[in-house]
């Protein structure tokens, strides 16, 4: 079996398990997506969503989370970890929207990456739930379980595993294939805990499965 064919029965097969896929971080504008993804580095996405709920009532727009002390941001999202870094990322991307994208989220990767404290996975997951478009975000989940099942050979690094994945997801699947790894990832392909192989849907199909089984 060739990895481009590996690829489309793990399309096919999660897309039957997990057949409504979104992005769990809540967000009603696409600024605050990206307050949200900065946030999310190293923190859950269930802390991040109990955390911005008072960032966005203080600070209700970008214009308004421009102007703020980046100490006053940081009180706030220091229940994240890395608060000083976040809080000053934050800030800095916002000031950079207001005075040179008009307040308003570019719809362009290359503008994307030029924001404070945005890199590829950040603008991947704006590109495919903001703006709709092809993307790949290759999170820690997408990483682990592309070597998991042999999409991709040892490659760690996120650019390189998401250059592999162009090569054998078809756009119109990318995104939501990478949200249905982070869902497989969460309850059944885990981290911290020997996966559950006995039900996953990719056991037959997967590299490690024989490496967890022994």
């Amino acid at each position: 079996m060739t990895k481009k064919e590996q690829a489309a029965l793990c399309i096919e097969r999660l897309k039957a398990e997990y057949p409504k896929t979104v992005c769990t971080l809540d967000y009603d504008h696409a600024w605050q997506l990206l307050v949200e993804v900065r946030l999310a580095a190293q923190c859950t996405d269930a802390r991040v969503n109990v955390v911005v709920q008072e960032l966005f009532a203080k600070y209700p727009g970008v214009n308004e989370l421009a102007a703020a002390d980046p100490a006053d941001i940081e009180a706030i999202v220091r229940p994240c970890g890395l608060g000083h870094s976040k809080a000053r990322d934050i800030s800095a991307c916002m000031r950079k929207l207001r005075d040179e994208f008009g307040s308003k989220v570019p719809e362009d990767f290359d503008a994307l990456l030029s924001l404070p404290g945005v890199g590829r996975k950040s603008a991947n997951l704006i590109m495919g739930d903001v703006f709709g478009q092809p993307a790949i975000v290759t999170d820690t989940h997408c990483i682990r379980l592309c070597n998991r099942i042999g999409l991709v050979d040892n490659v760690k690094e996120p650019a390189k595993v998401e250059k592999a994945l162009w090569k054998l997801i078809p756009p119109e699947e990318s995104n939501d294939f990478c949200h249905r790894l982070v869902d497989h990832g969460r309850a059944v392909c885990t981290a911290r805990t020997k996966p559950y192989c006995d039900k996953c849907c990719l056991a037959d199909i997967c590299r490690a499965r024989k490496e967890f089984a022994e």
